[in-house]
């Protein structure tokens, strides 16, 4: 099984961007998405950022993450 996370773009910088997943921030690739700017939400699989998402996508991930817990 493969998991991805959920994350809010903090800055981008050509094919990288600085993601802060519940406080935790990193530097992962942003190669795959072209139109990313600071405050989006993205998901997250092994150093990538793979895909755009919602805000709403966002907080059910996090409701789900805390019910697992």
């Amino acid at each position: 099984m493969c998991v991805g996370l959920s994350a809010k773009v903090v800055s981008i910088s050509k094919d990288t961007c600085i993601v802060d997943a519940g406080g935790a921030k990193r530097t992962v690739s942003a190669a795959l998405l072209n139109d990313l700017t600071p405050g989006d939400y993205v998901m997250v699989h092994a150093g990538t950022a793979i895909a755009k998402i919602t805000d709403d996508d966002e907080e059910e991930t996090d409701q789900l993450l805390e019910a697992l817990q």
